[in-house]
């Protein structure tokens, strides 16, 4: 205790200055952060949902749709397969989920079950040797395709955790800090936008999906006869948003998909002025575009998005640079969501809106009215019964490694930008009232050292270093719990269980550390031949 180590001295006063540097900013108003030096930091609290407002969205994740849109492309994928064996078929159909063909030859129903099982399906994780999709044959030559349970069931997860990633980049481009995108149940999502003011805007931009096609465009077909349902085999009629035509007839196989993107950005088309997207392919994107193009110059190919055509320009001559554009009836606000989406991937299925709620920013201030009445009530508690108990001189110094204590929680959660919960609020109320448990255990083990007759200095020196086991295993096993919590709780709990763990370590540096120091240096300055607190 006599020895004050100086690193001791240089780390309390470093943290206290770094503290106050971080900490300024919340009481200090835009203008005046905005003109702060670059070298100086300017982030506040990052405040939640139930503290700023902002929207809440419950949506539910489409694992039909995508099982559905898994047997089309298998059943596209068999009529390739069939075609470029020249093995002839009828009767290619979807029947409760599953899809069926008819080989015309006896002779080659074995042949096409044998390319089917090869051809289709990816492997089994698990299953040595085996697919997500089981080939049976059947009588009157036909030929049975399946879907794997388990597979579906993967597929359907994998698909729920890549939407949840897909719509946590969509809401970083909107530039929302901090958002809470939790799984709930075993298909839906729950999204907490905390400060987004548009719920509208945000509701279209997660909830589209997004999946782009480039396909081509069937200028044979008969439109008319395709909107009374005779569509040739291969194809598809889609609705138009272009303003060129109520709808085209599309291939079904798609040229590039969207998957294959590398960029998208809002721009304007220098001839007309108009806003367009333009967007970059991978390596392998631009050379099936440059393929497509090349082979097909003078035809029409299809932009569709969502399953509407929302442009189906001419191929002029060969597009080989990976890169081009989409023009369309686009607003500068309608192509920058366009550029977005893209930019952010599509979903692997739609999202259902299951639930939506705007929490407004009055709910949010009274909140903070009442946590900073209440943590305002709790210190004055505190501070008056450190000051009756231990006298004003250990007492104060609690008071002050008190306040040192939540300077810096407030400066680490700003610097982390963690996001500040009303039960985060409960965090930090609950951490400065037990703040002071390591002082009074100190001060305690201080009280049996003088009563047994120790000289002050030894009182003091056992104090500190006889408390400190105890001092650790309650705040470890404190700490334990907070990380638990965090680990398994849902968004309120982990805001207050990220408090609480701040405030375990910032409460035994300045209640131990700050401490020792400040009664050093009493110590020090005085000689006492007594303790006040003896």
């Amino acid at each position: 205790m006599l020895i004050l180590s100086r690193w001791k001295v240089v780390v309390v006063v470093l943290a206290v200055v770094l503290g106050l540097l971080f900490a300024a900013p919340n009481v200090l108003p835009q203008n005046v952060r905005d003109d702060l030096p670059g070298f100086l930091p300017k982030k506040t609290l990052n405040l939640g949902l139930d503290l700023q407002g902002g929207s809440y969205l419950l949506m539910g994740v489409d694992t039909e749709a995508l099982r559905k849109e898994r047997l089309t492309n298998t059943i596209e994928d068999a009529r390739t397969l069939l075609r470029e064996e020249k093995i002839a078929f009828t009767d290619l159909v979807a029947v409760n989920g599953e899809a069926s063909v008819r080989i015309t030859d006896p002779e080659q129903v074995s042949s096409a079950a044998r390319i089917l099982r090869n051809g289709l399906g990816v492997p089994l994780a698990g299953s040595i040797g085996g697919k997500d999709v089981a080939i049976q044959t059947q009588g009157d030559q036909r030929i049975r395709i399946t879907f794997v349970a388990e597979a579906l069931d993967a597929e359907a997860s994998r698909a729920v955790e890549q939407s949840i990633e897909i719509i946590r980049r969509r809401i970083d481009e909107l530039g929302t800090r901090e958002p809470s995108i939790t799984r709930q149940g075993t298909d839906r999502i729950v999204v907490q936008a905390p400060g987004e003011s548009d719920p509208d805007r945000l509701r279209e931009i997660i909830g589209q999906t997004a999946k782009l096609t480039f396909q081509m465009v069937d200028e044979t077909a008969d439109l008319a006869a395709a909107q009374t349902g005779r569509v040739p085999p291969g194809e598809v009629m889609l609705p138009s948003t272009d303003n060129y035509s109520p709808a085209y007839v599309v291939k079904r196989r798609a040229l590039v998909t969207g998957e294959m993107l590398t960029g998208a950005q809002a721009t304007f088309d220098p001839q007309t002025g108009r806003p367009v997207v333009s967007f970059r392919f991978n390596s392998q994107g631009a050379r099936r575009f440059g393929d497509a193009t090349s082979q097909n110059i003078g035809k029409r190919f299809a932009i569709i998005l969502d399953g509407k055509v929302i442009s189906a320009p001419v191929i002029q001559s060969a597009i080989t640079g990976g890169s081009g554009q989409i023009s369309g009836n686009f607003t500068t606000e309608s192509a920058n969501n366009l550029a977005i989406l893209l930019r952010a991937g599509a979903l692997p299925a739609p999202l259902k809106v299951e639930e939506q709620r705007t929490v407004g920013a009055e709910l949010g201030a009274d909140a903070i009215q009442a946590g900073s009445v209440s943590a305002i009530v709790g210190l004055a508690a505190v501070i008056v019964f450190m000051i009756l108990i231990y006298g004003l001189l250990f007492g104060g110094v609690s008071v002050v490694g008190l306040l040192v204590n939540g300077l810096l929680i407030i400066a680490v959660m700003s610097v982390t930008q963690a996001t500040l919960t009303l039960p985060g609020i409960v965090g930090l109320i609950l951490t400065l009232a037990v703040a002071v448990d390591a002082n009074v255990l100190i001060y305690e083990r201080m009280r049996d050292e003088i009563r047994a007759g120790r000289p002050v200095a030894t009182a003091m020196d056992s104090g500190f270093s006889r408390a400190m086991g105890t001092i650790m295993d309650a705040n470890i096993t404190t700490i334990l719990a907070a990380l638990i919590m965090f680990q398994f709780g849902s968004g309120p709990v982990k805001g207050f269980a990220w408090t609480l763990s701040v405030g375990v370590v910032t409460t035994v540096f300045s209640a131990v550390l700050v401490t020792q120091v400040l009664l050093a240096w009493w110590f020090r300055a005085t000689r006492p031949k007594t303790l006040p607190i003896a």
